[in-house]
């Protein structure tokens, strides 16, 4: 397994494409929280089981301020037909080309293979690393990582000066 980005690391900015012809840049999520899911391709079991789940449990990303993001070496075309097969809504990215250089720069690439490392990413407002986690190829890391670390930051404040609601309160 690769050697991720660790906790307290400035989290490199990208700009891909999200569709043939449209690209997404973190820094559009400047002040936002990001949740950044690497992983390995398009249509596989795992990574499909994988993106499904974070798709059912999108509205507790949100409920902490959260905006996820799911990247890939696949092509956006191969993006497009996956996020409609299995009705995802957020983005998937794609790091086609040049091959991987995002996963590159957060420690997630497996070089041997060609793809994305299993690796996801918890990025706070201010554009830090507050969480990494790289799972075994074949094994889907699940969300329990990715909410604690959320649920670790303090309250996202609404516009109104009230805070969003963690997961804990009813």
């Amino acid at each position: 397994m690769a050697s991720t980005l660790a906790k307290g690391t400035r989290a490199p900015g990208f700009t891909l494409h999200v569709t043939p012809d449209q690209t997404l840049s973190l820094d559009e999520f400047a002040g936002r929280r990001v949740v950044l899911a690497f992983y390995p391709a398009d249509w596989s079991p795992v990574c499909g089981d994988q993106m499904s789940l974070y798709n059912h449990i999108l509205p507790e990303f949100r409920r902490h301020g959260a905006d996820l993001l799911g990247i890939s070496v696949d092509g956006a075309w191969c993006h497009q037909a996956f996020a409609r097969e299995r009705k995802l809504h957020f983005a998937l990215l794609s790091d086609f080309e040049p091959k991987g250089d995002v996963a590159k720069s957060y420690g997630a690439y497996r070089s041997a293979e060609g793809v994305a490392e299993r690796a996801l990413f918890v990025i706070d407002e201010r554009g830090m690393i507050v969480w990494s986690y790289c799972s075994p190829i074949a094994v889907n890391p699940g969300a329990d990582g990715i909410l604690d670390a959320l649920e670790a930051l303090p309250p996202v404040e609404k516009k109104d000066g009230t805070a969003q609601n963690s997961r804990n309160v009813a």
